[in-house]
């Protein structure tokens, strides 16, 4: 029965042939839904072959951020967020399943060429044109939005690691100094004491380098007792045990800005991740409000349908064929309200990303400000230190060592030079670890690292 045949291969075409017009055939690669610049590849431990060389120790600021990008299990997890948002594009654009359906007659209907035994009919439904392609224009800028939330947290965990090597650099930095202050004053001890016994010394001044050794003792306990606290944030930053051992390192380098706040404040506004992904989504709410729309649409199927019919009783033209019918139907969207309130919902929740947005806006601006003071504070600190009072400081340290050897000043005047001494290497040490961990919170506000000027590197030796 010729017909027959013709009847399934309709309707296995039908089947296969079921796209919109609009619908894409592309894969959506994850590679090319991004949005413009995102060119470097995603950190992930989990799909890089040669991840295997970032589990090797890192020892420069360079080594140690790329060691937590590709570690990070919030990087990570920001990463599958975006890969799980590129996977809703084939989801959304895709056309609905056809429908299969099957029906028997429980009385078979005679004809004069047969009598029909079962319909088998397979109907593809069609939504409005414009529908699948404006979602997966929403799918698509959820997706730019997701990606751009995973640079914000790739920015953030450079920040954090960042921040924490500024700390426990200034910290080995200022136990160095105390060790070798309290190494200074353990040989003032000794000439005390030496004098001391020849009947040249006095025993009050015996007594108060003894108690200022103390202090310092106690000093520098603290400080040793610090460092675990820094190196578990580090740690922490790069997924590794808190107890994870860092050796000494030198300090990430310096830079200073040459912006103002207002100029920061500004790219920050243009280039923040935040501000971005939120522009995405309000993007996406626009695409919303148009699928919402064409929702309150009639959608349209067409379908295939053959009857099975056997051959006659008696030989007649025509017996035994199986008409084919083609069909055709619509949804009718009459109850209006709820795609009404559907297009109210995606303009309000548009309206509240905006102002949402405003807001993240200003508090991302005042940060920028609170930064830049931070930052611009610390480099002052630190040129006022290293250019004037450090250099001042041991000049009145080895005039006041000169005085006391000649007798012409007392141990207390050299006690109190040396102390001030300390106490400015000490400041000057955290007024770089504030002025790099000051840059670094600008880079994460701006959404990359900001151009400056390398600060004076031999002074800071």
């Amino acid at each position: 029965m010729p017909s027959r045949w013709i009847a399934a291969l309709l309707a296995a075409g039908l089947s296969a042939g079921c796209r919109s017009p609009l619908e894409s055939t592309r894969r959506y690669p994850l590679d090319h839904i991004r949005p413009p610049g995102a060119e470097h590849a995603p950190p992930s431990a989990f799909r890089q072959a040669d991840d295997t060389a970032v589990f090797t120790e890192p020892v420069d600021p360079e080594g140690f951020v790329r060691y937590a990008l590709l570690q990070n299990p919030g990087i990570e997890a920001a990463y599958q967020r975006w890969v799980a948002a590129v996977e809703r594009l084939p989801q959304v654009s895709a056309l609905p399943d056809p429908r299969l359906t099957l029906a028997f007659f429980l009385d078979e209907v005679e004809t004069r060429t047969g009598a029909q035994q079962a319909r088998v009919g397979i109907q593809q439904r069609f939504p409005w044109p414009g529908l699948l392609e404006r979602r997966k224009d929403a799918a698509a800028l959820e997706a730019v939005a997701a990606w751009y939330e995973f640079e914000s947290e790739r920015l953030d965990v450079t920040e954090r690691v960042l921040s924490a090597m500024h700390d426990l650099a200034a910290l080995d930095r200022i136990i160095a100094i105390t060790t070798e202050n309290r190494d200074l004053l353990a040989s003032f001890e000794d000439v005390l004491r030496a004098r001391y016994r020849v009947g040249a010394g006095s025993h009050p001044e015996l007594i108060r380098v003894q108690v200022e050794l103390g202090q310092i003792e106690d000093r520098l306990e603290k400080l040793r007792a610090t460092r675990p606290v820094y190196v578990a944030e580090l740690n922490a930053a790069m997924n590794r045990p808190a107890s994870t051992h860092v050796d000494p390192f030198d300090p990430p380098p310096g830079r200073v800005l040459d912006a103002d706040a207002d100029q920061l404040a500004h790219i920050a506004r243009q280039s923040n991740p935040t501000l971005l992904a939120m522009d995405q989504r309000a993007e996406r709410q626009l695409a919303l409000e148009d699928v919402a729309k064409k929702e309150g649409m009639p959608d349209f199927a067409v379908g295939l349908d053959t009857i099975i019919t056997n051959e006659a009783g008696s030989p007649v033209p025509e017996s035994g064929d199986d008409p084919v019918l083609l069909t055709f139907g619509v949804d009718i969207p009459l109850w209006r309200d709820k795609y009404d309130a559907a297009v109210r919902q995606a303009v309000a929740a548009r309206l509240a990303i905006a102002r949402e947005r405003d807001e993240k806006a200003n508090a991302i601006a005042a940060a920028v400000h609170r930064a830049w003071f931070e930052h611009t504070d610390a480099d002052r600190r630190v040129r006022l230190y290293e250019n004037t009072l450090i250099p001042k400081a041991r000049e009145s340290l080895r005039a006041s060592l000169a005085s006391f050897r000649t007798g012409e000043s007392t141990f207390l005047d050299l006690l109190d030079t040396e102390r001030t001494l300390l106490e400015f290497d000490i400041t000057v040490e955290r007024a770089r670890a504030d002025r790099g961990k000051a840059l670094a919170r600008l880079n994460t506000l701006t959404g990359g690292e900001i151009p400056g000027d390398p600060a004076q590197m031999g002074a800071e030796q």
